[in-house]
Formats: C-alpha cells, sequence, structure tokens
C-alpha cells in the first residue's frame, strides 16, 4: 500500500480518475430488477469512449435485462480506498448497429468481442450524470468531480 499524502486537490483527483476510467478494464455494476426491486451487483468489462461507458453483457441475462428495463445505473471501478462511482442514463444500443471502430476497441480493450458470440448480446452505453472519487476518509468533502453532467 502507498504511503497517503494527503487529500489530492479536485484536479489532480478528476485526472485520476480519468486515467482510471481509461485504463481499467472492468466495474461493478449495480442494476435494479423492475419486478421484483432487488438489487444486483455484477462485474462487467468497460470501455470508457466519448466521455461514457461502454458495457456489454447479455440480452438475456438479469443483468442486461435490467440495464435494458432501467434508465439509471450504477458502476464502482477501482478499488475500495482508490474509488471512482458514476452514476448514470443507461441506453442499449443493438450488436449490429455499433460503430465498428467502437466494437473494435471494447474488443480490445475487454478481450472479448460481442459481436462475434452466438448469444445475443448487446452493448449499454452509461452518459455519467454524476461522478465521485475518493481514497481516503480525508477526501469525502470533496468527492463529487461531476454533478448534473458537469465536471466540477
Amino acid at each position: 500500500m502507498t504511503e497517503h499524502l494527503g487529500p489530492r486537490s479536485t484536479e489532480t483527483r478528476r485526472q485520476d480518475a480519468l486515467y482510471r476510467l481509461g485504463h481499467e478494464v472492468d466495474a461493478w455494476v449495480a442494476t435494479t430488477d423492475t419486478d421484483t426491486g432487488d438489487p444486483r451487483l455484477t462485474p462487467l468489462s468497460f470501455l470508457w469512449h466519448d466521455d461514457a461507458l461502454l458495457f456489454a453483457t447479455t440480452t438475456s441475462s438479469p443483468t442486461g435485462r435490467n440495464l435494458a428495463a432501467n434508465e439509471v445505473v450504477q458502476a464502482g471501478i477501482g478499488l475500495t480506498r482508490d474509488v471512482v462511482l458514476v452514476l448514470g442514463t443507461v441506453g442499449m444500443v443493438a450488436v449490429d448497429a455499433i460503430d465498428r471502430s467502437l466494437g473494435d476497441g471494447f474488443a480490445a480493450k475487454a478481450g472479448f468481442d460481442p459481436r462475434r458470440h452466438a448469444e445475443a448480446y448487446a452493448y449499454f452505453r452509461v452518459t455519467p450524470r454524476s461522478i465521485q472519487a475518493w481514497r481516503e476518509e480525508d477526501e469525502l468533502a470533496g468527492r463529487w468531480l461531476m454533478r448534473g453532467g458537469t465536471w466540477a
């Protein structure tokens, strides 16, 4: 574990969050079942592209159904003591409608290509409404990097 040097500035924290969004491969995605209200937490690979997260999962899975049915989703990226939380609006993109270069970029980063699977997949684009990031308790007060879709 690295030595704690105190809270980061908002700009440093923003740059660290953008780096994590651009370099991490997986996120914990929290969805809600619209029938039961039960929460679901699922790890999914993602691509950060044009200020949005792009996920892919099967349309028949509980997570795929939840993402298709709910307009709001939250994703956690990173470690408990160095986390980026993204709350956003989700939209579904059919596998055959994805831009080829975007699909190629997702496949390269995630290590699999949903377009090449026999099972029905869809892409889910999450446009952030808010982003939080913190490492330690002393960063909680300044954790909001984005609110209402606008960077702090």
